[in-house]
């Protein structure tokens, strides 16, 4: 399927993920669709796993029957704890065709965050791996309702029926395809409404774009390591595949010393990253690896600048910096396709023709070329919303905020340069950016004030040369502490919240920086935390943060 067949598919305006995987699998019935390669298959298969779109319709429309006969249809929502696995994408078809939400959950959740989002989407069956399902019957447990949990294997034999009535009338482009959480800056993580529009705008957006990033229909190989949970691996890498008839190269998760294994051995012809990937492979030693591979282009996002320019010499092929939000979508992502890109800078790219921006002072008056200011976006032409998500779920306030002025209020404070291009500068919001992953101070305030040695606690961000942010806690002790209250207190969060979310450096101070009504100064807590950096107060507790680690506790 050319992009001018894609863009003209009249038919394809009007379906969802699931209707465009039935038109693609007939064009493309012996392509592959997924490949798994077996670094990433330790923990259910003895080998790669791969999956032509003939044979992945037909597991597809096997689970929907499955899924119907439990009367599962549209206006019901199903939590997924899948991790990577091929089992993602197969159920999240099948329940897509019968217009019913997923609800995607990260794998790294405890009992008590996976319980928080059972309820808020008022998810009406929850699928998880095998190793998982306890935790997830126990939090469903503590929702006070109903909530079945079950196997892919259980769900693959035919499940009970709900007994629940589904919205009629079959689903339409409009309708909700997942419930996406994203952190925020009010403590607790929001879900963002994602309907059918937004992935098949996603999808149509890559098979579309031009310069550096390019996709060969029935020919491209996109590699992954980025989680099921995130809008890059289900919107981008997936929908794009699906909708050029290429092949998903999903990995459970980033492997550094097999990396460039399975990049040569699976012939990907492009790669999606985040910005501590580079940094990574940089310091892997030169191996003939480095360049023996098919690759064309890579897309990535915070790339450190001083590793940039290193990285494209060294591996032979552009590293494509660009910017999204889970609420925009490809309704008004931007990206570096094309030159200039400014490398050694935090240059994003310029606009396209498709995207509407203003960059405003605190005022909301638009500040000059070259001066910083909070970045608003719309999409051009005359639905501004176009590719965006829905809204918040249960919070039409955040919504509304959000949208201010009929501009959509992202946060991020940029410049623009005279040649138009696109700067990051710093984040308005309260979120530190680790790895990757979002996380709300607030969210990890919360948990650590629930510690009887907590009397008062602000988080904030600190730099780190690998992780790009880490997460400090400054805390007021009750009590007398040093380096073994700092390490009980890491416990405590790591029993309660994602391994990535604990404090990698915990310091003990006698007072916060507040304001006259004692409302902290959050850019006065972010000096804080960097000036306590290497004094005899603040500890460092990074070496404890494994996800391994959190993973045996989950089973154990």
């Amino acid at each position: 399927m050319s992009a001018a067949a894609v863009r003209g598919n009249a038919k394809l305006a009007q379906a969802s993920p699931y209707t465009a995987f039935v038109e693609t699998a007939a064009r493309y019935a012996d392509n592959e669709f997924l490949l798994v390669p077996s670094s990433a298959t330790a923990a259910y298969a003895s080998g790669l796993v791969s999956l032509t779109y003939s044979q992945a319709l037909d597991a597809i429309d096997a689970l929907k029957a499955r899924y119907l006969a439990a009367g599962l249809g549209s206006g019901h929502r199903v939590a997924l704890l899948l991790e990577n696995r091929p089992d993602y994408f197969l159920h999240w078809f099948a329940l897509n065709a019968l217009g019913a939400s997923v609800v995607p959950v990260n794998p790294d959740y405890r009992r008590a965050e996976i319980a928080y989002l059972l309820s808020h989407s008022e998810a009406v069956l929850a699928v998880g791996v095998e190793g998982r399902l306890d935790d997830l019957r126990a939090a469903a447990a503590e929702t006070g309702r109903a909530v079945p949990v079950v196997s892919p294997a259980e769900a693959a034999r035919g499940i009970e029926s709900l007994a629940m009535p589904s919205a009629p009338g079959a689903p339409d482009i409009s309708a909700e395809c997942a419930l996406m959480y994203t952190s925020g800056t009010t403590g607790k993580p929001k879900g963002c409404l994602l309907s059918n529009e937004y992935f098949l705008h996603m999808g149509l957006r890559y098979v579309n774009r031009r310069g550096y990033v390019q996709l060969e229909p029935g020919r491209s190989r996109v590699l992954t390591p980025l989680p099921m949970f995130h809008m890059n691996a289900m919107g981008g890498s997936t929908m794009g595949m699906v909708l050029s008839g290429g092949c998903v190269i999903q990995l459970d998760r980033f492997h550094p010393k097999t990396w460039w294994q399975d990049v040569n051995q699976t012939r990907a012809t492009g790669i999606h990253c985040l910005g501590v990937m580079p940094a990574i492979l940089l310091g892997l030693p030169a191996s003939p690896g480095d360049t023996a591979h098919c690759v064309r282009y890579g897309t990535a996002a915070n790339v450190e600048p001083q590793h940039h320019a290193a990285f494209e010499k060294r591996f032979g092929f552009p590293l494509i910096e660009g910017w999204a939000m889970t609420e925009t979508g490809a309704g008004a992502a931007i990206s570096a396709d094309t030159e200039p890109r400014h490398l050694g800078t935090r240059c994003f790219g310029q606009p396209g023709s498709d995207v509407e921006l203003r960059i405003v002072d605190e005022a909301g008056k638009e500040v000059g070329v070259g001066e910083p200011g909070e970045l608003l976006v719309r999409h051009a032409g005359p639905d501004p919303k176009r590719g965006f998500f829905s809204g918040y779920l249960k919070d039409p306030e955040a919504t509304a905020a959000g949208w201010a002025g009929g501009w959509w209020h992202t946060g991020d404070v940029v410049a623009r340069w005279q040649d138009g291009t696109l700067h990051f500068v710093d984040r308005r919001k309260n979120v530190i950016r680790r790895s990757g992953e979002n996380i709300s101070a607030l969210d990890v305030e919360e948990t650590l004030r629930a510690h009887p040695l907590v009397a008062q606690v602000a988080v904030t961000g600190v730099a780190d040369e690998t992780r790009g942010e880490e997460v400090m806690a400054c805390i007021v002790p009750s009590r007398t502490a040093g380096i073994a209250e700092a390490r009980d207190l890491f416990d405590w969060a790591f029993e309660r919240t994602a391994y990535y979310k604990c404090p990698g450096w915990i310091a003990f101070v006698e007072s916060l920086p507040t304001t006259a009504t004692q409302k902290l100064q959050r850019g006065a807590v972010r000096e804080l935390g960097a000036s306590l950096l290497g004094t005899r107060e603040c500890f460092d507790l990074r070496a404890f943060k494994k996800r391994i680690k959190a993973a045996q506790k989950a089973s154990a």
